[in-house]
């Protein structure tokens, strides 16, 4: 099969040539192996080779032998590994040695914090539509980090395009089959999570139909700040409420399988009397598993416009974090006691900010304008700097800047 390049390449590659070892961190099926093979020069799969695993257990050094960069593909299912890559880093003193893969965060996460100075991370995430291919990739985001002035032509996307993509999803292995066939595919893989995943990552026998009904409640909640107690009364229905510290279990073992990336609050310096709130946004790592979780398809969703935009946010949210991760830049959000949000904030680790709004339809442009509007007059600009730019991100049409300085960039020009 032919590649298809990944926006975490180069960042791979410029991890493995600065540190000893790369971990390599995502969710299953999102192209990590693939991705790590084309750098290294040996490897070892521990999901599928038996005797490696065997071999690991007795004495994991046996399967660090090979050349380098050496792939160890689901390393934590030995999670001894982690000390002999340390140590034999620190004895080999050159970098790129090894690239560790995996979907899910070992249990016992103490022991890789030893790793600082030597092993380096990355996260990686379902591809998003510049890597697609459902991106013209005319407006960038380092270049708007850096304060290029937006500008694009009509990226062709329409809102049934919107709605395919987000069923869909970014898994690469699904790219090319047509939509029905996709879209069983997305509801297989998180049948397998419920049913299997959930279980192995948190050391315990776990009820898949609660798990199911989780996932659910999750996906009727996408994008909002919803509590663990709203979701186990969510999850729980009619029969009444789940146990919450049960629902509280479940969400932990979703994050260590990295099928739920939640988007943190930003607490930028304010001048009014406003108070930021800090609870984060709930989202999947990808929409298409909301979609799947609920049963529901593009024609649905075309006939809920409200629910599609929750995804069509959740969709650019994961968009945002693959393009801002190599300007070293996270994904935040703002909500104030006021009630005043702001759906985006990517701030990068030397202080540049952008902030952005999510509108699928173009005719919202001028409610997202006024928020940002709103919100630049109560951001202390002097202790947070100015903004590199305000910005409305949209579903359909043309990338410009409004005569109020607010930026309109559809969905479908978004690059790094």
């Amino acid at each position: 099969m032919t590649y298809t390049p990944r926006v975490i390449d180069a960042e791979l590659t410029a991890r493995l040539a600065s540190a000893g070892a790369v971990v390599l961190e995502g969710p299953k099926a999102c192209g990590k192996t693939t991705t790590a093979r084309r750098q290294a020069a040996s490897e070892v799969l521990l999901d599928t080779d038996a005797a490696a695993r065997q071999a690991a257990a007795v004495d994991p050094a046996l399967i660090l032998d090979g050349d380098t960069p050496r792939l160890l593909d689901e390393w934590q299912i030995e999670p001894a590994i982690w000390n002999h890559v340390r140590r034999t880093v620190d004895e080999r003193t050159s970098p790129g040695q090894f690239i560790l893969s995996g979907s899910a965060v070992p249990s016992d996460d103490i022991t890789r914090h030893t790793g600082a100075g030597r092993i380096a991370r990355l996260r990686m995430r379902p591809m998003s539509l510049f890597e697609s291919g459902h991106s013209n990739a005319q407006i960038s985001v380092a270049a708007v980090l850096e304060g290029v002035p937006v500008r694009s032509s009509d990226s062709g996307l329409t809102i049934p395009d919107l709605a395919d993509r987000i069923s869909v999803g970014g898994w690469p292995s699904f790219q090319q089959l047509p939509v029905p066939d996709a879209l069983r595919a997305v509801s297989d893989y998180l049948d397998e999570i419920r049913r299997t995943d959930v279980s192995r990552v948190d050391g315990g026998r776990r009820d898949p139909e609660r798990v199911g009904k989780v996932l659910r409640a999750l996906a009727r909640n996408i994008g909002t700040s919803v509590a663990h107690s709203r979701l186990a009364a969510d999850a729980g229905g009619a029969d009444g409420p789940l146990d919450r510290e049960t629902v509280s279990d479940y969400l932990s073992a979703l994050e260590r399988l990295m099928i739920v990336e939640n988007q943190p609050a930003w607490a930028p310096h304010l001048r009014s009397r406003s108070q930021a709130r800090t609870a984060a946004k709930r989202h999947f790592v990808d929409p298409s598993l909301a979609v799947a979780a609920l049963g529901a398809s593009p024609d649905r969703l075309l006939n809920d416009l409200t629910f599609l935009g929750f995804l069509f946010e959740s969709l650019v949210i994961r968009d945002l974090r693959i393009y801002a991760q190599p300007s070293d830049g996270r994904v935040l959000h703002y909500r104030d006691n006021t009630e005043l949000e702001v759906d985006a904030i990517v701030e990068t680790r030397d202080g540049r900010w952008a902030a952005f709004e999510v509108k699928l339809g173009g005719a919202l442009v001028d409610d997202g304008a006024a928020s940002l509007r709103r919100f630049r007059e109560r951001v202390d600009m002097k202790k947070s700097g100015d903004p590199a730019v305000l910005a409305v991100i949209v579903g359909t049409g043309y990338g410009y800047v409004r005569d109020d300085g607010i930026a309109v960039i559809p969905i479908g020009a978004l690059a790094p």
